[in-house]
């Protein structure tokens, strides 16, 4: 199934229930011209292959957990390791490679909803989640999540959406200018994994505070921040908890696009597309390193094993909720 949500703008959101991928995302320059800003393929077929998670729904845990394992209650869990070691974006088949039940649609909003099994990947606890898709009149993708459980559970639930603000057959992001509303970030050990301390931006590359080029420092990165290519880490938003407030914006300068992302999550993972290397996508276009940037809404990576990071253990009676909103204008 694949549902195209039309805004009265004519703005246009195509949302496959494979994977609960976003397929296509057009958004206006100066000119008032809606073009796709999305990486991806123009074949949901070619999504059953492997890529890297462009547009999907990624859970039931987003991002890493170290060894694949996590306690709760005392019980210890092993998950599937499909990144060396560590458990990456739900494991072997996470959500982003299962076929999603449309329950709801209209021309502006689409909800999926899929039934996790108690074991699946490794996770305890059978879960139901329920996302809903909304394309609002203010040219704004809104993305609601849900889940209940019937076993304790960490949840962590995002959608991985690749940007071009230039369009999707633009070779770089580098200089697309970026600011992240964070004063602190989550540093790295080896593996990607967080050391497990708070750390603040000031002084680091880590600093988005003001709009800045991405590519200005990015180079700097691996020195720092031991991550090869550029940008692939955990900021730490300065809002409340719950609270759906702003987290970063992002601006092109020749198309004069300009994205803001609202989330009422405690993290933001911003990725620079450095593993990107060479995948023919939509139209022929090869995507290579720096191709597109994601902004992905989050908890924090490997919670069930950091003490001091806010909990995404799931219970039963509790719902998850949050909610992200990622809105289009021009400057």
């Amino acid at each position: 199934m694949l549902a195209t949500l039309i805004n009265k703008n004519h703005m246009e959101v195509a949302i496959s229930s494979y994977g609960g991928i976003v397929q296509k995302l057009t958004a206006p320059d100066r000119n008032g011209l809606y073009e796709d800003v999305l990486l991806g393929f123009d074949s949901i077929a070619d999504y059953a292959e492997e890529h890297p998670y462009f547009g999907a729904i990624v859970g039931r845990y987003a991002n890493r957990i170290a060894a694949g394992r996590f306690s709760v209650d005392g019980v210890e869990y092993e998950l599937a390791s499909n990144e060396g070691r560590n458990h990456l974006h739900g494991g072997l088949r996470g959500f982003d490679s299962v076929e999603w039940r449309e329950t709801s649609v209209s021309d502006q909003s689409v909800t999926l909803n899929y039934l996790s099994a108690d074991g699946e990947e490794g996770y305890p606890g059978s879960l139901s989640v329920a996302v809903t898709y909304t394309l609002t009149d203010a040219d704004e993708l809104r993305i609601d999540y849900r889940a209940s459980t019937d076993k304790p559970t960490p949840v962590n639930l995002t959608s991985h959406c690749y940007f071009n603000l230039a369009g999707s057959g633009s070779e770089s992001i580098l200089q697309h200018q970026a600011q992240i509303c964070a004063s602190h970030f989550t540093p790295l050990s080896g593996g990607l994994i967080p050391t497990g301390i708070i750390e603040p931006v000031q002084s680091t590359v880590m600093d988005f505070r003001e709009p800045i080029t991405i590519g200005e420092r990015i180079d700097d990165s691996v020195e720092q921040l031991l991550v090869a290519g550029g940008y692939d880490h955990n900021w730490v938003l300065d809002k409340e908890p719950n609270e759906l407030a702003l987290a970063a914006t992002v601006f092109e300068p020749v198309s004069g696009r300009f994205m803001q992302v609202e989330t009422t999550e405690p993290g933001l993972q911003f990725y620079t597309g450095n593993g990107l290397s060479g995948i023919s996508g939509k139209q022929g276009r090869v995507y290579g390193r720096h191709s597109g940037f994601c902004l992905e809404t989050q908890h924090f990576p490997d919670s069930p094993n950091q003490p001091g990071f806010p909990s995404t253990i799931l219970r039963p009676g509790e719902v998850y909720s949050t909610t992200t909103v990622y809105r289009f204008s021009t400057i």
